[in-house]
């Protein structure tokens, strides 16, 4: 089918941009039904983690080995009516297997998690390193700004000698008979020189 636009020919399929609702974009979707139950990620995490810190425990070696045992010893030593996995135990096979195939991807997911805990915590580590080689190469530079400016500074020591000195000198002057001040000396100079 053809329509007329403007003069020109436009071919029009059954279905058209009027028949489809435009989507919004200032505003969000609608939630799809999904086929698949939905479950949280990291509650599927705590219990792998659960899983596999008692899988990593002597209890369950224990009561896996007790949970063996009484299984061969009934199937061995009870009524034949009553035996339901005779030797060579394929049933007992059949759910360790099940119990180990479960097992591997669980301690896996939980140390996958753990792998993820312990790059968090070097990172943040790193950073909490580099912050404190900053401030430690701060405070070393203000203490050397320190040092420096204490340098230029005239200490208690240095004033006592400078004292002494002058005192020194004074002594040796009066013993002369005539006191010279260092101010006075420096314009004597003055006045000698020209």
């Amino acid at each position: 089918m053809a329509e007329r636009e403007g003069g020109r020919e436009r071919a029009v399929s059954g279905a058209t941009a009027a028949t489809r609702p435009r989507a919004r974009l200032d505003q969000p979707r609608a939630p799809r039904r999904r086929i698949l139950p939905e479950w949280d990620p990291e509650a599927f995490g705590r219990l792998s983690e659960r899983i596999a810190r008692f899988l990593g425990t002597g209890r369950f070696i224990v009561w896996m080995t007790v949970v063996i045992i009484v299984w061969v010893l009934w199937n061995v030593f009870a009524p034949e009516d009553l035996k339901f996995d005779k030797y060579p135990f394929i049933f007992l096979t059949l759910m360790l297997s099940l119990q180990a195939s479960y097992a591997a991807p669980l301690i896996l997911l939980a140390q996958n998690r753990q792998d993820d805990r312990d790059r968090v915590n070097l990172e943040q580590d790193r950073k909490q390193n580099e912050r404190s080689i900053a401030d430690t190469e701060y405070l070393t530079r203000e203490i050397a700004a320190l040092r420096i400016g204490l340098g230029e500074v005239a200490t208690r020591d240095w004033i006592r000698s400078e004292l002494n000195d002058l005192l020194k000198e004074l002594d040796g002057h009066r013993a002369g008979g005539h006191v010279v001040f260092p101010a006075e000396r420096s314009a004597g100079r003055d006045a000698d020189d020209r």
